[in-house]
């Protein structure tokens, strides 16, 4: 066996055992919080007694931000790499509306293809498994002799199986994107890739957005400043 037949057998079983790894291994613990051990020195004197005044504290909360009390949902296509857009536009429109709260979620296919996703791992393992053991399995399933397109691959063996491996990755990838990047703004849709066919300019969302705001009576608040008086 040369090299080129043990790479072309090696890849497709390093893949598998990669995607097993990946399957079963349980996600990291979260890391343990660190734990301040506070040391009282009984030699030291204690400090002066201070008088503490209970004055009002004026915190900001936000009420009467352009945008306050609205939600835009931003569900993209998590496997078509579309996420860094997604931050992108979730920093610019919190920018652009300080009150306005920015939810990113994957937009998930239809549900054949989701389906069929499933099924391309089955296939493969089935395919390669009978490149392998053809001879035995075809003789059992009551065909005998075997077809001959299994001796064509039986002939290349080792390619046909990184083929079968690469083509099958290939294939679940493009089942499991869907391509959408769908923007809502309370559960109304503004802008939508998958009938738009292209992504929203930053302005352009920017403006979409804003007109919806000026529309919802509950995107600022009659008679508020900005900010609430608490103590």
């Amino acid at each position: 066996m040369d090299r080129v037949q043990i790479l072309l057998v090696g890849l497709p079983i390093f893949l598998l055992c990669t995607d097993l790894f990946n399957l079963f291994t349980p996600p990291p613990p979260p890391p343990p919080k660190p734990h301040h051990h506070h040391h009282h020195d009984h030699h030291h004197q204690p400090p002066p007694n201070r008088e503490v005044l209970n004055l009002p504290i004026q915190k900001p909360i936000g009420i009467g931000s352009v945008g306050y009390g609205s939600t835009v949902n931003i569900n993209f296509c998590a496997s078509c790499s579309y996420k860094g857009t997604a931050v992108t536009m979730k920093k610019m429109l919190e920018t652009a509306y300080p009150g306005i709260d920015v939810v990113l979620a994957n937009y998930p296919p239809p549900l054949p293809k989701r389906l069929l996703s499933k099924a391309v791992p089955v296939v493969q393992m089935g395919v390669i498994g009978l490149i392998m053991g053809g001879e035995q399995i075809f003789p059992m399933l009551g065909i005998s002799p075997p077809p001959q397109w299994y001796y064509n691959l039986r002939a290349n063996r080792f390619g046909s199986m990184a083929s079968t491996w690469l083509l099958g990755n290939f294939l679940q990838s493009f089942l499991q994107s869907s391509g959408a990047f769908e923007v809502y703004i309370n559960n109304e849709l503004v802008f939508s890739k998958l009938q738009e066919g292209r992504f929203p300019g930053e302005i352009e969302l920017k403006d979409l957005i804003g007109k919806q705001l000026s529309r919802s009576p509950a995107s600022v608040l009659p008679g508020g400043l900005g900010e609430m008086w608490s103590s």
